[in-house]
């Protein structure tokens, strides 16, 4: 009888085990799917290389910065192909249009509801351009539309995770344009 338990214990930790795996599996397929999509709708709104590139995502006590930056310092069309895509995007976030991140990633992306409905003038969002990209900074004193670009620069990083990095923590009270 103590013989069959053990048989009976040993089998019931198996298949314990092979339950507890097969959702971390799917979820890693539908990630990737996911990643998968994100990519292939970026390549229609983005003129730059994902491969080629990679978005950095620093959050700041007053909102984040983000960063395209090239990975082959030498390449002078993908830094023309960011800036240009950059310094249009931040002109239209400025007005308050996000369609091209909503087209990548959906209407649903966290932050983006808030983005959307913040009023002229409450997050300064400002282009600059980097010796091997470009770079948008978002900064508010709203403390939820704060909250909300630091849940979109999250969504962001998820979304882009083959080409994205987070950046480090800034203090934008020091950080000077």
């Amino acid at each position: 009888m103590l013989r069959k338990n053990s048989f009976l214990e040993l089998m019931l930790v198996v298949l314990l085990l092979i339950l507890t795996s097969l959702p971390l599996n799917a979820g890693e397929l539908s990630n990737e799917k996911r990643l998968d999509e994100v990519a292939g709708r970026g390549s229609h709104v983005m003129p730059f290389g994902l491969e080629k590139t990679t978005h950095v995502f620093s959050k700041t006590n007053t909102g984040g910065i983000q960063q395209v930056l090239v990975n082959e310092k030498s390449d002078d069309e993908q830094i023309r192909l960011i800036r240009l895509h950059l310094s249009e995007i931040a002109k239209e976030f400025q007005k308050g249009d996000y369609s091209k991140p909503e087209k990548i990633h959906d209407a649903t992306m966290p932050g983006l509801v808030e983005l959307k409905a913040a009023k002229p003038g409450q997050i300064r969002i400002a282009y600059k351009e980097l010796p091997d990209g470009a770079e948008i900074t978002y900064s508010t004193h709203i403390e939820q539309l704060k909250l909300a670009i630091h849940r979109w620069f999250d969504a962001q990083l998820s979304d882009h995770a083959r080409h994205a990095v987070p950046g480090h923590p800034h203090d934008s009270s020091h950080h000077h344009h």
